[in-house]
């Protein structure tokens, strides 16, 4: 029974992860990250960007903004927060 358990709680369900670029860290662990995706149009067949704001769960506040990160998809963690900050791809380094 308890094998059974384990190879079931092994199991997750699909996780988006998306890259996006940290905008603002004012809040207490969290920030918000921009991901920008480019789609089609269908009309014209343009390429148009479309942003879209994430705020993401940030637990030791060590995301600045202009950082590069990888967020995933989670359980609610407030009435606004459905992502959690996975890894820093890239620093961003100010001149």
């Amino acid at each position: 029974m308890s094998e059974q358990a384990a190879q079931q709680t092994e199991v997750t369900g699909f996780r988006r992860k998306m890259v996006g670029k940290v905008i603002k860290d004012k809040m207490n662990k969290s920030v918000v990250v921009e991901c920008v995706n480019a789609r089609r149009d269908p009309l014209y067949g343009k390429y148009v960007r479309a942003r879209t704001r994430y705020q993401a769960h940030d637990e030791k506040n060590e995301y600045r903004v202009g950082d590069q990160v990888e967020i995933q998809e989670s359980r609610p963690l407030s009435r606004h927060k459905r992502f959690v900050v996975v890894r820093l791809l890239k620093k961003f380094i100010e001149e």
